[in-house]
């Protein structure tokens, strides 16, 4: 797709030349290459090297690749996020991985997983949501999305054995949980080898998601689903979150019309300037400006996935 040329001030039709106009106006040369990539028919190599000014030499990623996350020094969240990148675009693998595994090997707690935030955060801002401990504990929210994404692209390495055994423990032992703690889980059972085992879990858990009311199943009730204790007033999931395309485990947990009224929920939420909202908690002024791309390029993958015209 050509850029339209539109002005920030016209309103093109179509959801992803009202995304290109709010990408070019507000977003890091980072979430401008991924947009060129995922949309533009833009190529991999120019997000890797915007993706680069993040990395450090011990082959973490910081330097607020995460927005809440402030200052240069590595961290497990950065790292994740700098993942996520590479497996969207085809490159989760070769040297720069293997030197991810190096760090997330240092990095790790005494049973082999990750914390959300490693103690050299301090001294950097950050968002207070985000506790900084000195012994911090292992975090299935850190540690899930990465086995997954490793193992889906048959990435082997010795950390990822005591990392998977410990995704494994803490997702068959939830029976109180959270949104994102369920996302990451998800995304540990997306690309875990053992199939079989990873279905019965996804199966329990999506039991689960819906006595305990983790997902907006109809968006004109949201009264009824209120935000998870902690999260922001309109911090709310739907079925879309956990099931990010067709293909994963939590699609099974939603109806056709339950995925089809989320859908045009995530439609819906596009705004005059062209981006998606940020719902969760804004402690700084350039936090959000900085999230909503991330947030944008996301949903319009995720509709693009389930089929939605966003041409």
């Amino acid at each position: 797709m050509a850029g339209t040329g539109a002005t920030p001030t016209s309103s093109p039709a179509s959801p992803l030349a009202r995304a290109e106009q709010f990408i070019w106006l507000t977003a890091r040369v980072l979430e401008q290459r991924r947009f060129e990539y995922h949309f533009m028919g833009g190529g991999s190599d120019t997000v890797e090297t915007a993706l680069t000014a993040y990395l450090n030499e011990d082959g973490g990623y910081g330097h607020a690749l995460e927005p809440d996350l402030r200052g240069p020094v590595s961290q497990p969240l950065h790292t994740a996020h700098a993942l996520r990148i590479l497996d969207s675009i085809g490159r989760c693998g070769g040297l720069r991985v293997e030197r991810m595994c190096r760090y997330l090997t240092d990095v790790s707690t005494h049973d082999g997983a990750l914390p959300a935030i490693h103690p050299s955060q301090r001294g950097y801002p950050s968002a207070p949501f985000i506790p900084i401990v000195d012994d911090p504990p292992s975090e299935l929210l850190a540690t899930g999305p990465v086995v997954g994404m490793l193992h889906r692209n048959q990435v082997w390495h010795a950390w990822l054995f005591r990392a998977t055994d410990f995704c494994w423990a803490a997702v068959e032992s939830l029976e109180k949980s959270h949104p994102y703690e369920i996302e990451a889980a998800v995304a540990f059972l997306d690309g875990v080898p053992d199939r079989s085992r990873a279905e019965a879990a996804a199966d329990r858990l999506g039991r689960m998601v819906r006595e305990q009311g983790l997902a907006v199943l109809d968006a004109d009730r949201l009264e009824e689903y209120p935000p998870a204790p902690g999260y922001a007033a309109g911090e709310r999931h739907f079925p879309y979150d956990y099931a990010r395309t067709p293909q994963s485990l939590a699609r099974r947990w939603f109806t056709d019309e339950e995925m089809t009224r989320s859908l045009e929920h995530l439609v819906g939420e596009q705004r005059e300037d062209g981006g998606w909202p940020v719902n969760w908690r804004q402690w700084a002024p350039g936090t959000a400006l900085e999230a909503r791309p991330i947030v944008t390029i996301e949903a319009l993958r995720t509709l693009r996935a389930h089929g939605r015209a966003i041409v």
